[in-house]
């Protein structure tokens, strides 16, 4: 099996891309997607937030926006609620790759690949990436998002251009959707034959 490590900057069209690879068949983890179900109402890790981060959570479970002002400016509390999300999701991760462990290739989708070290752990990297000016304009057409909040973000997150120099593949979403799609299925199609040739440039 060869496990991708699929990772890009906030708005960049990850999660499209993610898509692609379940569209060939692909089995997907999605880390963030693993949260959410951490956090939901019956997720396992509301009662834990709620005891570090007070008035979090709510009956539909965790409060993002609420929880997000707890910790976007404070790197202390941005720690400690890693230290109790991480292990669970990492537990998922373990979980997902045993079920799979019959495939040629899975991908991991990890926003923050590189920044909490999962590159380490799987056997090729690869990067979304979009013009910074189409991923403003992605950005903040979300609900709830304004510059502000955006420029807090990026700065926990390695920027683009270095992502981009540490990938062994680079996947381009300012394009034609049939362009980001072809490159996706080539190399979903040379990780399955095992030819080697995954170890492509798209930049």
């Amino acid at each position: 099996m060869i496990v991708v490590g699929l990772t890009g900057s906030i708005g960049m069209g990850k999660s499209h891309v993610a898509g692609l690879f379940r569209k060939l068949h692909v089995p997907v983890f999605d880390a963030d997607e693993a949260v959410h179900e951490l956090q939901r109402a019956d997720g396992a890790l509301v009662s834990a937030i709620e005891a570090r981060f007070p008035g979090t959570t709510g009956h539909a479970g965790v409060d993002r926006q609420k929880l997000g002002a707890e910790v976007l400016k404070n790197p202390r509390a941005l720690a400690a609620l890693e230290s109790i999300i991480h292990p669970a999701v990492a537990a998922k991760r373990a979980a997902f790759i045993r079920r799979h462990l019959s495939k040629k290739m899975v991908v991991l989708d990890i926003p923050l690949l590189f920044e909490k070290g999962g590159w380490r752990d799987v056997d090729l990297i690869v990067v979304v990436s979009a013009p910074a000016w189409m991923q403003r304009r992605r950005v903040l057409r979300r609900a709830g998002m304004t510059s502000a909040k955006l420029a807090q973000i990026k700065r926990l997150q390695l920027p683009d251009s270095i992502k981009r120099q540490r990938a062994d593949v680079v996947v381009y979403t300012g394009g034609l959707f049939g362009d980001t799609a072809h490159t996706v299925r080539h190399l979903v199609a040379c990780i399955k034959a095992k030819s080697g040739g995954y170890l492509l440039d798209h930049a």
